[in-house]
């Protein structure tokens, strides 16, 4: 017997996390609910999540701070609600690895079929290593401090990263020596088709090798792949 997938709801409002709950159980769903960052952490502690429905106003640490120290240590589905719907909430959602994005008030039932439709092109991504969250990743001579997020290039310089240049770098570490297609990279970012401002994923790996001192026309770290995607081409270690 298929085990249901199991959703984790944090919001501060109880109304909410009850209605949700009821709502997405009566649909197939396990459910787990909690009103802040303490109780997403011991939830994530205690098993399997599959994916992340995450208000955006919480006391305490705030969905976007949230959201952003998840992404160091995992990949899994974020959808972030909130209150206000301005663009710019959108982009920082998103910016911190959101996979995407509703405004309240909101019907149940698009907020179900979004979720469906993530859960679908999870199932389709490849494997992924998940890096550990303490661990410093070392590739091509290159450092990654994934606890202050800090690039550290084979002469010893600090390299900053934005906020996506991270995360594609991230993805990337954590399927080494793998093809990954445009589409399959979209949706690892965050998610396909939920970002109007969002630029092509070449350019995105344009800028992550102008960081690396990846030589554009003879790449070596991150190859192109003609008529498939990209590939991180080098042996990725972590430890301590």
């Amino acid at each position: 017997m298929t085990t249901p997938e199991h959703i984790l709801i944090v919001d501060d409002d109880a109304e909410i996390r009850g209605l949700l709950s009821n709502y997405l159980q009566k649909n197939g769903y396990r459910t787990t609910s909690v009103a802040e960052g303490k109780g997403m952490s011991a939830a994530l502690d205690n098993g399997r999540v599959d994916l992340i429905v995450l208000d955006l106003m919480l006391p305490g640490d705030d969905g976007l701070v949230l959201c952003r120290n998840l992404r160091v240590r995992s990949d899994i589905p974020v959808i972030m609600l909130t209150a206000r719907g301005e663009d710019m909430d959108r982009i920082l959602g998103l910016e911190m690895g959101a996979d995407d994005y509703l405004p309240k008030p909101f019907n149940p039932r698009e907020l179900l079929a979004r979720i469906k439709s993530i859960l679908r092109r999870a199932k389709a991504l490849p494997g992924n290593r998940e890096i550990d969250a303490a661990a410093r990743v070392n590739f091509a001579g290159w450092t990654l401090d994934t606890i202050s997020r800090q690039l550290v290039s084979p002469q010893g310089m600090v390299v900053p990263l934005s906020g996506s240049e991270y995360r594609l770098l991230q993805i990337f570490l954590n399927h080494p020596n793998r093809i990954l297609s445009r589409d399959q990279l979209m949706d690892l970012m965050r998610g396909r088709g939920t970002d109007p401002f969002e630029r092509s994923i070449d350019v995105q790996v344009s800028r992550l090798r102008h960081r690396l001192a990846d030589d554009a026309k003879e790449p070596v770290i991150i190859k192109t792949v003609r008529g498939e995607g990209y590939i991180l081409s080098a042996q990725v270690e972590t430890g301590k």
